[in-house]
């Protein structure tokens, strides 16, 4: 029997109060009231209710190891990322890794693999793989249906993954940026559940009085946290906290655990706050995480104050797995699975023809979104590709893009969501040549050329996932990171990860497939030179 004492956090009575906690085969046996002697918090464990472990560039058994340094007990991971690259089976690889680590993590069915119909994915998911994908232990909902139009217009194919996941009675989760009115009320009314993709306060407050819960995002590259946060003092029972896709490097520094502090210290209430990180994914959901009651599981965590969340402790399964900021969780070895083939490009791949007026693609710091410029050329416009890996083909994925700053050089990525070809961005053609070929020589990985330097971070796994230590990969980002912005000259907060939603066509406005500029507004594609259009 393992004996734990400190001050309960109690969510279900809202009250905080001493207790000691007999553990038994990692389940709470027993809780017993007893004198304050002071001692650290014990809190349940955070869950991140939406993420693409993928983006962490980490396998899930790595990505834990990171993870519950911050108190993090469990996700809820939408695998899409690797099976628009390997299908079914990279799904599969990801259940199997998974399975070597404590953490928790529920996985999904991709209904939107590929994301359109108008991108080269490495595989496809059709009604009967989301069947399948819906029997295996370990997954237990829908993953996001992003093609929120093809919804809205009852698509055989989408109504039949939806069909799916009612029979299976498990959760839909929905992706609906800037949805209102009547269509999304058409949406919510196929049985879409969620959304993690409002951008502003009235748009969320629409969707939860239509009947949605709403995640706030936090990651990366999008920032929601700020604009959504009033939400938490009307509807804390509707909300839930999410990071989507997180770096690596911003993993090591925070999880979950940055939102509850920001919330707490923007004066809302302990237990909302607490209920939103905790309870409600977890009910949501119907993950197997205890919540500090007798008879479930001892998954919860330990802090010394309930300003700052400092983790000292986080056990999950009555085991500890984080001690005062160190992982105890062992380093694994894990396979390599991937889907690449494309030969290397040379400069004069690159070329365009030039043009008058351009339509530009306008990146937006802190959001996936991207806007429509119409420009003529100019020393702030750089030029963007996005390259087929999985067939070895002509570049036709050519356009314009600004907000990167005044890069100098080239940066590329295989993290190109959601279909994963390889993205890059540069003043030259040549710069972009070389930071493609970086990565189609390892196949995979995040690159940067430019002062008369080359870096890389390969990764190996689908294209999306270092085979290194976390901990490792998390500073060789770091430090790609500080190259481009203190040496190329980017000013976005992240430009890797903007980097890799450049390619995202369900979120507008304007986006680049392999196959050409996208206008994700209309979902058709259209001229990178304006003049050819009208």
């Amino acid at each position: 029997m393992q004996i734990v004492e400190g001050r309960l956090v109690d969510i279900h009575r809202r009250e905080i109060y001493p207790v000691r906690m007999e553990i038994e085969e990692g389940t709470i046996a027993k809780i017993v009231e007893i004198e304050d002697c002071g001692g650290d918090y014990i809190l349940p464990g955070f869950v991140d209710a939406h993420i693409h472990i993928e983006s962490s560039m980490l396998p899930p058994s790595e990505f834990a190891r990171l993870a519950v340094r911050h108190g993090t007990v469990a996700t809820v991971s939408d695998p899409h990322e690797i099976a628009n690259v390997l299908g079914v089976e990279g799904v599969k690889f990801m259940l199997e890794n998974a399975s070597k680590t404590p953490l928790r993590i529920l996985f999904g069915a991709s209904p939107c693999v590929p994301a359109t119909p108008f991108e080269t994915s490495g595989a496809v998911l059709g009604v009967e793989e989301i069947e399948e994908l819906l029997s295996m232990d370990g997954v237990g909902y829908l993953s996001e249906v992003m093609n929120f139009p093809a919804v809205i217009a009852a698509d055989e194919d989408m109504m039949g993954k939806i069909a799916a996941a009612k029979r299976a009675g498990v959760p839909i989760d929905g992706h609906c940026p800037a949805l209102r009115g009547e269509s999304l009320s058409r949406y919510i009314d196929a049985g879409i559940e969620t959304d993690h993709e409002s951008f502003g306060y009235e748009e969320a407050k629409e969707k939860i009085e239509k009947g949605m819960k709403i995640l706030i995002r936090e990651g990366s590259a999008a920032k929601n946290f700020e604009a959504l946060h009033p939400l938490i003092a009307q509807y804390p029972e509707k909300l839930m906290f999410c990071s989507d896709d997180r770096h690596p490097d911003e993993l090591m520094r925070e999880h979950i655990d940055a939102m509850v502090r920001r919330s707490v210290k923007l004066g809302y209430d302990l237990f909302d706050v607490l209920t939103i990180a905790s309870l409600n994914p977890v009910e949501h959901y119907r993950l197997d995480v205890g919540l500090l009651r007798e008879g479930e599981r001892a998954d919860f965590i330990m802090v010394g104050d309930l300003e700052e969340f400092e983790v000292v402790k986080c056990f999950i399964g009555g085991v500890c797995v984080a001690e005062r900021g160190e992982t105890l969780l062992p380093r694994l070895q894990s396979p390599s699975p991937n889907n690449f083939s494309c030969s290397k490009k040379e400069a004069s791949d690159f070329y365009m023809p030039e043009c008058e007026r351009m339509e530009v693609i306008e990146v937006v710091d802190h959001q996936l979104i991207t806007k429509e410029r119409i420009s003529p050329p100019n020393e702030e416009i750089l030029k963007i590709a996005v390259i087929n890996r999985y067939e070895n083909r002509k570049i036709e994925g050519l356009a314009h893009i600004c907000g990167f700053g005044p890069l100098q050089g080239a940066i590329a990525s295989s993290v190109a969501h959601d279909s994963h070809n390889i993205v890059v961005v540069g003043t030259d053609d040549d710069s972009m040549a070389q930071a493609a070929n970086l990565i189609i020589d390892s196949t995979g990985g995040i690159s940067a050329v430019g002062r008369g330097k080359k870096m890389l971070l390969p990764l190996p796994i689908a294209g999306l996932m270092s085979d290194m230590d976390g901990f490792e990969t998390a500073a060789l980002y770091q430090k790609m990171d500080r190259f481009v912005k203190e040496e190329l000259g980017s000013t976005l907060s992240a430009p890797f990860m903007t980097l890799s939603f450049t390619a995202l066509l369900v979120i507008p406005e304007l986006k680049l497939s392999d196959r050409g500029l996208f206008d994700s507004n209309t979902f058709h594609f259209i001229s990178p030179c304006r003049q050819e259009r009208e």
